[in-house]
């Protein structure tokens, strides 16, 4: 009988959508279904029907209704779909559980070992499922090949795109940690060729190959401060304002963002930081007119500059 939280909390989460799906159903059936007794499906149903709004009366959110020996939701506080995770959520969930299974005095780490084993199959399986994890061939596999160094202890050779220079380099680095900030996965590792710790974000590395040498960052090495967030501004940083249309909300997703308003017809305007103003006139252009700079004026300008000449050579080819 499984009744620990590890098993217990994914139960509950589930249960809502199953009994929707078969309204009457005999209670004996769904607890076979679930592979729990009848009396424990009972207190999982009993807890459900006790969450509550503030002030906490039974009913306000999910509701039951029992005929007998069977069972119907008559509220299911939108609870329609089973539970998926993103990317970001099963990493930053298995970073957690498995950290929490190599801490002394955890009551029940047998529990965390099965809940660990649950989230690596969906993981394993998101290739078949699809619906399960949303994650890119090459982001699955620079996972892969950093789990794989950091549990081996080994250095790596990766292809990386630095979106500030709209670049392509190779780096041999020494992994030391694997992070999950503001929603996104990202090694933190000694660069050889900074000769400083970087973060690398894993959606942004093209490939990645696990050498044979051992990783051997400096003793120096320190680990990154995120405490105040991942993205700090810098002498090198400047600030654009932009506008994008629906077409281009993804560079929001993509690129560091300090701040982000919603406006009409499905536009955003964003604050968005770079380096260098080649790359964002270039960044801008390649939108196709999809977005439009609000500041700095003379960004603006530029890239109203570089549109004219595309067309005037267009037009002299």
């Amino acid at each position: 009988m499984s009744t620990g939280v590890a098993d217990r909390l994914p139960r509950l989460l589930s249960l809502v959508p199953y009994l929707l799906a078969r309204p009457g159903i005999p209670v004996a059936e769904a607890a076979a279904d679930f592979g729990i007794t009848e009396k424990q499906l009972r207190r999982d149903l009993e807890l459900l029907w006790m969450c509550g709004l503030p002030g906490y009366g039974p009913g306000d959110l999910v509701d039951l209704s029992f005929s007998g020996d069977t069972v119907s939701v008559t509220e299911d506080a939108g609870m329609r779909r089973p539970l998926r995770l993103t990317t970001a959520e099963a990493t930053a969930l298995l970073v957690a559980l498995r950290t929490l299974g190599d801490a002394p005095g955890v009551v029940d780490t047998a529990a965390v070992r099965r809940a660990t084993v649950k989230i690596e199959k969906a993981v394993g399986d998101a290739g078949v499922a699809g619906d399960v994890l949303d994650m890119s061939p090459e982001e699955k596999a620079a996972t892969v090949a950093v789990r794989e160094a950091l549990a081996e202890g080994r250095a790596m050779r990766i292809r990386y795109y630095t979106a500030g220079r709209d670049a392509v380099s190779q780096r041999t680095i020494d992994p030391m940690r694997l992070l999950i900030v503001e929603g996104r996965g990202y090694l933190e590792a000694w660069c050889r060729r900074a000769e400083a710790v970087r973060l690398f974000r894993l959606d942004r590395v093209d490939d990645a190959d696990v050498l044979d040498e051992p990783a051997a960052p400096p003793p120096d090495a320190e680990p990154t401060d995120l405490s105040e967030g991942l993205f700090r501004p810098s002498a090198e940083h400047r600030t654009a304002v932009l506008v994008l249309d629906q077409a281009a909300h993804w560079v929001a997703e993509y690129y560091p963002v300090d701040e982000l308003v919603e406006l009409a017809d499905h536009r955003v305007e964003v604050r968005l930081r770079y380096a260098d103003p080649a790359w964002l006139v270039r960044l801008v252009l390649g939108l196709g007119g999809h977005a439009r700079v609000v500041d700095p004026p003379e960004l603006a300008e530029a890239v109203g500059r570089r549109a004219r000449e595309a067309l005037a050579a267009t037009d002299g080819a």
